[in-house]
């Protein structure tokens, strides 16, 4: 090859250079195209890791023409919600193309349902405060708790209850042993809620109220007439639950357990029922405790206490009616993880005991 050859590359030349310039910038692209599709895809499945502290506030912002898929994806990285379950939710109720632009308070891992009503209703820019109900929560917790954190008195809040002005399909007959206000007794959703300029005590308990009804409706309620129950009595099956399970996994078993002695006759005997008729106990319940005079008290009384003793999750309505085949009849604390020993007959109960008391667990 010549000098000239060497220091004047042919035009062929110079055109390679430039298509091989071109597919690099298109591979690049190519790249980024597919790190962005597969991070939604793995939000879209949820393959991504879903490490959040739930309950932390985080705003987000949607602006006006967002795609639906580029929603779930933001909603999913500011850990209010997976990807996967707010696109099945909104796809589920019809709703990918009415999902409204705004900034929004949230917090992180909220469920589906509740993410998609903000997103339908748009931005909150009247929020003035929160409030929420937690699990396990008695019906004057709430009162006395809404008292304290709201501008809004406990007694203001009775009277909404007591005036009919808020209503609920759940509400049970009224008789001598519950009042106005003990009727509501698990009838409001634990979850937390917005308080806006316009609300009023009795929109905020109704919001509570209709949360409940919301939430109910997709349980499965194919058992119930097989495990002879109302749907009112699952609920007081399920504030049981709530109070007595320590882990998710006890929560069907514990359901078992009171299935079992209702189907038997047996007086459920339940130390959460007893706390709620006292009020409170000084620790661990005691042999005095268990006389106490009242309907709540299923040491004395047969069958389910009259209302349920406090708020509950789906997860324990779900337990209470879909409880696990066993032959259980006791169970007692046996781990410092909150979990159970359970027992078919009364000696191995007692050693269950004795266990959990050689374990340190129990005194």
């Amino acid at each position: 090859m010549t000098d000239q050859d060497t220091t004047n590359p042919s035009a062929g030349s110079g055109t390679r250079k430039y298509l091989w310039v071109l597919l690099v910038a298109l591979g690049a692209i190519v790249l980024i195209g597919l790190f962005f599709g597969a991070r939604f895809a793995a939000g879209l499945v949820g393959g991504s890791p879903w490490d959040v502290i739930p309950g932390q506030p985080v705003e987000v912002v949607i602006e006006p023409g967002t795609p639906a898929n580029t929603i779930y994806v933001t909603l999913n990285d500011a850990g209010v919600v997976r990807a996967s379950e707010i696109r099945e939710e909104a796809r589920r109720v019809g709703v990918e193309d009415q999902l409204q632009a705004g900034v929004y308070s949230m917090v992180t891992d909220m469920e589906p349902g509740d993410v998609i009503r903000q997103l339908l209703s748009g931005g909150s820019p009247d929020v003035v405060g929160t409030f929420t109900v937690i699990e396990g929560w008695t019906i004057e917790r709430i009162l006395t708790e809404l008292g304290d954190q709201t501008d809004f008195s406990e007694t203001a809040y009775r009277a909404a209850l007591g005036s009919g002005e808020v209503t609920s399909p759940l509400l049970p007959d009224t008789s001598e042993s519950i009042t106005t206000i003990t009727r509501w007794e698990g009838i409001l959703f634990p979850a937390k809620y917005e308080i806006t300029e316009e609300s009023t005590p009795a929109t905020i308990l109704q919001r509570m109220s209709d949360e409940m009804v919301d939430r109910l409706g997709p349980v499965d309620w194919s058992r119930i007439d097989d495990l002879d129950i109302t749907r009112y009595d699952a609920i007081i099956i399920a504030s049981l639950i709530q109070r007595e399970a320590g882990t998710d996994a006890d929560r069907p078993l514990i359901s078992s357990v009171i299935h079992n002695r209702l189907l038997d006759d047996i007086r459920l005997q339940i130390d959460a029922t007893v706390v709620y008729a006292i009020g409170d106990v000084n620790g661990r319940v005691t042999a005095e405790d268990l006389k106490v005079p009242s309907p709540y008290n299923t040491y004395r009384v047969d069958g389910l206490p009259p209302t349920p003793i406090g708020t509950v999750q789906i997860i324990s309505v779900d337990a209470a009616v879909n409880p696990a085949d066993t032959d259980y009849y006791f169970y007692v604390l046996a781990r410092a993880d909150g979990s159970h020993a359970f027992a078919t007959t009364y000696e191995e109960h007692k050693a269950n005991i004795q266990k959990a008391k050689e374990a340190g667990v129990l005194p």
